[in-house]
């Protein structure tokens, strides 16, 4: 055993390791990138690793791997969850043999996300138990006690983090490769009465389920993480009690400090909710105040139990208006509710006599300098212009199409939805002229599909791939069509290309958007062609690949006329003197800026860069 300082995400991922996972697979999305990434760094060499093409196939890989008796795991962010859940609401019918946690990072805030999906919530909706861990050590723990609940109730099992853990760091004690654990597969045993989902297996396994879950209410009743803190010093005697979960936990401990406090329930495994242990918390007491993030999962469990047992304890939080129904929580959220529920200013963080600090400065999200999505967006633009027009957006760094000047981002929902949706439109608005933007990662996690509805659906649409050869959003993990796994093996490339001629596209061009003449010409010429037509703009994504060279602005031609700052929107580009001006520090010499200065004052200088 030895001490690492460890992001959450990584301690998650060791933990599996060390718990003897088989296979681990996942698709990209924060905040849960590192887990999967992190157990193909620190591979021992016997693990099978993989970035599937999308959550859904993640999902069923692992299960097919636990069907042989081998640890499993699955990696997704809450909102990859909802492309997960076909297979795992029959998975959960039907069981595994060996082991199979699926780790699911929500998102309060959300920070990166679409949602504030509560994965609590979805535990008890599909029945699955959820493991929710406090800190980064203890996500370390859990995890490898999750992969053993699995294995021994035979059921595939939630790893629920949250941004604060899977990207808080902590220094850990963990075990050396050689103290891993290990367990013999026995193999996949045919038996279509057990791995055959059909509607009398379903019923007999439903019934199963809830009488297992019902038990297992006793049995994490006494899991040594769901635990009560005996009231202490000022509040020993106090009438009040303080239930939470997860990062909220620590935030509540923050606040309270441990030798003074009320007494505090921490439930680590929100469903099957521990029920005994929730009576004898509840007993004596008041008011207790349930401090947690999305959903109210605990005081609605605590609410239950009052009205059960016949308990007048007044259970408050979200529904009561305690505790902010949606948005991240944070220490100083924490310590107020606090203060107000235990009538006890002095552990309100911050202080009246102090002064404000000064507000942080507001930094949007933008597209990158020398981004090839900007010049793709920026021809079609161009190419459209007086045409009625609808422009479909989806999931990844184009989504910042959406933003001024280039406001090229109508509609975004959720991954690949755009090429549907375009269709959608276009099917009642037979004037306008639909097009759909997709990147090359997300075309073949979910777009493929949407593509084949456009083609036998007889849809006029442009489909534009954004291919700049990675998954950049998320940290430029390799899929499909970069030729290379997460293993390090190098593969087939599958080509967009031929995917597209494949489905019946008769019209499939692939044009450098950075040749911006080009680009604007070959999107006015398949715009007007009927049916469905795709453009592929190609050219590698700009912090993989940045040229060598910069371009500068001739202070003497520069009229100051800010065409290239009003139109582009460049974070390299901004105003000096009244002339344009060019940050060399962010200019990657894409140039173009200078394809659209009307008066030839931007050009390129070789060997600048540094």
């Amino acid at each position: 055993m030895h001490k690492e300082f460890l992001m959450g995400n990584e301690a998650i991922a060791l933990g599996a390791l060390a718990a003897g996972v088989d296979l681990v697979a996942g698709y990209p999305g924060t905040p849960s990138t590192e887990v999967l990434e992190t157990a193909a760094r620190r591979n021992p060499g016997n693990v099978y690793v993989e970035w599937s093409v999308n959550e859904k196939a993640a999902m069923e890989t692992a299960a097919g791997a636990a069907y042989t008796g081998a640890y499993t795991m699955v990696t997704m962010k809450q909102v990859g969850l909802n492309v997960a859940c076909d297979p795992l609401m029959s998975l959960e019918y039907i069981g595994v043999k060996g082991a199979l946690v699926v780790m699911v990072a929500d998102d309060p805030g959300p920070i990166s996300s679409q949602t504030e999906q509560d994965t609590r919530t979805f535990g008890m909706f599909s029945k699955v138990p959820v493991f929710d861990p406090s800190s980064v050590s203890e996500a370390y723990e859990m995890i490898r006690e999750a992969f053993e609940f699995s294995h021994k109730y035979q059921t595939p099992v939630f790893f629920r983090a949250t941004t604060r853990i899977d990207h808080g760091y902590e220094s850990i004690d963990i075990l050396d490769s050689e103290e891993y654990s290990t367990h013999a597969i026995e193999g996949f045993v045919k038996d279509p009465s057990k791995w055959v989902i059909f509607p009398r297996l379903s019923v007999k396994n439903h019934a199963l389920i809830e009488k297992r879950n019902a038990e297992l209410k006793d049995v994490l009743s006494g899991y040594e993480r769901n635990c009560i803190r005996p009231a202490c010093g000022a509040y020993a005697a106090s009438k009040k009690a303080v239930a939470s979960h997860g990062a909220n936990f620590m935030y509540t401990m923050d606040v309270l400090g441990n030798e003074s406090h009320p007494r505090v329930m921490r439930v680590a495994t929100p469903f099957p909710f521990p029920e005994k242990l929730a009576l004898e918390f509840l007993q004596g007491k008041e008011e207790v105040l349930c401090i947690e993030e999305l959903d109210p999962v605990i005081e609605r469990a605590l609410t239950y139990v009052c009205g059960k047992y016949g308990l007048q304890t007044k259970i408050l939080g979200k529904l009561t208006g305690h505790i902010a129904p949606s948005g991240e929580n944070s220490v100083d959220s924490v310590s107020s509710a606090l203060a107000d529920f235990l009538a006890d200013e002095s552990i309100r963080t911050g202080s009246a006599d102090l002064p404000a600090p000064p507000a942080l400065p507001v930094r949007p999200p933008v597209l990158c300098a020398g981004c090839p999505h900007r010049a793709s967006f920026y021809a079609v633009k161009q190419a459209m212009k007086g045409k009625k027009t609808f422009y479909a957006g989806d999931i990844g760094c184009y989504t910042l199409g959406n933003a001024q000047p280039l406001d090229m981002c109508d509609s975004c929902l959720c991954m690949g939805a755009g090429i549907n949706m375009a269709q959608g439109i276009g099917h009642i608005e037979h004037d306008t002229k639909c097009f759909a933007f997709v990147g090359d990662s997300t075309f073949f996690a979910s777009g493929i599909t949407g593509v084949v509805n456009a083609f036998y659906n007889q849809a006029d649409m442009t489909l534009v791939v954004l291919d700049n050869s990675t998954t950049a959003m998320t940290g430029h993990q390799p899929h499909p069509g970069t030729g290379r796994t997460v293993m390090g093996q190098i593969v087939e490339k599958v080509s967009i290309e031929n995917v597209l001629r494949a489905i019946g596209l008769q019209t499939v061009e692939t044009v450098d958007p950075l040749d911006l003449p080009a680009a604007i010409k070959a999107v006015k010429r398949i715009a007007d062609e009927p049916d469905v037509k795709a453009i592929i703009f190609r050219s590698p994504c700009i912090a993989l690949s940045k040229p060598a060279a910069v371009s500068v602005v001739d202070a003497k031609n520069c009229t100051g006329c800010r065409k290239c700052i009003r139109e582009l929107g460049c974070p390299a580009l901004t105003v000096k003197d009244g002339k344009a001006f060019i940050d060399h520090a962010q200019c990657t010499g894409c140039m173009l800026c200078e394809k659209v200065c009307p008066f030839g004052a931007i050009s390129l200088q070789e060997g600048r860069r540094k």
